[in-house]
């Protein structure tokens, strides 16, 4: 197993779990909440098919990796990552980030820059600003997390099981674009996922990420569904186009937050375009 060192919690030491597939130029995957980068299926796929270099890995507590009792805010996460493109000398990368995986991408440039990356792409993604604030006023109201939180710690499996409902509109694209079993799929990797870590990531889906995005230089792509009801375009997408300068931006209709499977044609289909341009 593929495993990249980024500290240690007593006498356990924090590894990433991660995949490094195929050649060219290299484009790194975060995944969501609360899944694993095994949630790139169909995008790895696509990507190595072109000839891509495709680097998919864990997030501390998901997955294959390992589940400290620390760890779980952005700034974290920022150096995870760059941990990770550190050891596998990695340049010239497209950074991906899907929902909270935007966030990584948000932080990282914010923090490291854009010296070894070349292009960003945010699918879905918590940025810029989800919580509401006096300077965010249209934002999410933290009893809206806090109640996320509650629901979680009162019985996990069967909230994520709720949530997966809202994650790919089951109402309506259940047994047209998502079968059962990719359901009960991503069900089983989130209920794998350290419980702390499930919840505590729920904390800071309300980071501000307005000042990193305002440093973003590269060409960026932001993708989002219309019908996302976990996070919502207008609070979202529609925002992070605006907040980065000559942004493009791909708003998928009837996609729901989980568009990377229920419309991974138009989802990689718009990435490939911009990995080319």
């Amino acid at each position: 197993m593929s495993l990249v060192n980024v500290g240690i919690e007593n006498s356990i030491h924090i590894n990433l779990h991660y995949e490094d597939l195929g050649s060219g130029k290299p484009v790194v995957l975060i995944h969501g909440w609360p899944l694993s980068g095994a949630s790139w299926e169909k995008q790895t796929a696509a990507l190595l098919a072109a000839g891509y270099r495709v680097i998919t890995y864990d997030r501390r507590g998901f997955g294959r990796s390992t589940q400290p009792s620390t760890g779980y805010d952005y700034d974290t996460f920022a150096s995870d990552l760059n941990k990770i493109l550190t050891k596998l000398d990695l340049h010239d990368v497209t950074l991906v980030g899907f929902s909270m995986g935007g966030g990584e991408v948000a932080r990282y440039v914010g923090l490291y820059g854009t010296e070894r990356v070349s292009k960003a792409v945010i699918i879905g993604g918590v940025t810029p600003c989800l919580q509401k604030a006096d300077d965010n006023p249209d934002g999410v109201d933290v009893s809206v997390f806090k109640g996320i939180q509650q629901g979680l710690l009162t019985d996990r499996p069967a909230f994520l099981t709720g949530i997966f409902k809202d994650f790919y509109n089951l109402d309506v694209l259940g047994g047209v674009l998502i079968s059962d079993q990719v359901v009960q799929y991503s069900w089983n990797i989130a209920v794998a996922a350290s419980a702390k870590a499930t919840v505590d990531c729920v904390g800071v889906w309300g980071t501000d990420f307005r000042k990193d995005l305002a440093k973003f230089t590269i060409p960026t792509l932001v993708i989002h569904g219309d019908s996302d009801r976990m996070v919502p375009f207008e609070l979202s997408g529609a925002k992070t186009h605006q907040a980065v300068k000559d942004a493009k931006l791909v708003l998928i209709k009837g996609a729901p937050h989980g568009l990377t499977w229920t419309h991974a044609d138009q989802v990689n289909a718009a990435l490939l375009e911009f990995l080319a341009g």
